[in-house]
């Protein structure tokens, strides 16, 4: 959604809302709405500060428009809703790049490629290959998530809502559901990192995704200035670095 224009007039032309790149430049932050909740892109290390490749990712991008980014704590059911709401300028929380997505909110161009997959119990011999095999079954996603409508779009699926990634896994360690979705590069270090019984289960074929900045419409020098950005990011290989730090490989670029 736009920004909302000034009410006053001088003369006879109306007060127009500064562009988003102006008014981040003066106030010297990147307001960043971000789950924190979220690892391996983005949780709170054991020293209470924020951490993970968005946040890497966020703090490099607002480097690069020459101001600090500045963390807003939020929800992931509420993010979409906080950023129309100005209560941040940009979300850097893999949010994926939509069409629905692209009515009401602007985006950057892809900083991350991934795909949806399947999350399991360890002990479940059952393998769900697809969505369509999860008909009759409980599936956990995030609310409001794009893996929130996929799964929605698919009848006969018992489809259960969270808050967030962790209210879901917690619910299919303890087996109240059935299987859970989200991102790829999600899994290897939620497994590796956490004590929860669970195991990777199939990546769903044609449920691959590009990820982007997404901010209010009608800022087009704000629009420019990330998108050079993460042109620059792409070029010098900083993108590429903050990559392998997480995942071991370079997720801003398409998978061959």
């Amino acid at each position: 959604m736009a920004l909302l224009k000034g009410a006053g007039q001088i003369g006879t032309s109306p007060a127009r809302a500064a562009d988003l790149l102006d008014t981040v430049k003066s106030a010297g932050v990147l307001k960043v709405g971000i789950e924190g909740t979220y690892p391996p892109f983005n949780y709170r290390g054991t020293d209470g500060q924020l951490d993970g490749y968005d946040v890497d990712v966020a703090k490099a991008v607002a480097q690069r428009l020459g101001v600090k980014a500045q963390f807003v704590t939020t929800e992931w059911s509420g993010i979409i809703g906080g950023l129309v709401a100005g209560k941040f300028d940009v979300i850097v929380n893999q949010v994926a790049i939509t069409d629905e997505r692209k009515k009401s909110l602007d985006f950057s161009q892809p900083y991350t490629y991934s795909a949806a997959q399947l999350i399991q119990r360890k002990d479940d011999k059952r393998e769900f290959n697809s969505l369509d095999a999860l008909k009759g079954h409980k599936l956990g996603v995030s609310l409001g998530s794009n893996y929130d409508k996929m799964a929605k779009a698919v009848p006969g699926i018992d489809v259960r809502t969270y808050p967030g990634a962790p209210e879901y896994l917690r619910d299919l360690a303890a087996n109240r559901i059935d299987a859970a979705l989200n991102d790829r590069l999600m899994l290897a270090y939620l497994i590796k990192t956490s004590n929860l019984p669970l195991r990777p289960g199939a990546v769903l074929e044609g449920a691959n995704q590009s990820v982007g900045i997404p901010f209010r419409k009608g800022n087009p020098k704000f629009a420019k200035a990330i998108d050079d950005a993460l042109t620059q990011m792409k070029q010098d290989g900083t993108l590429t670095k903050i990559a392998q730090k997480w995942f071991g490989e370079d997720v801003s670029k398409p998978a061959k």
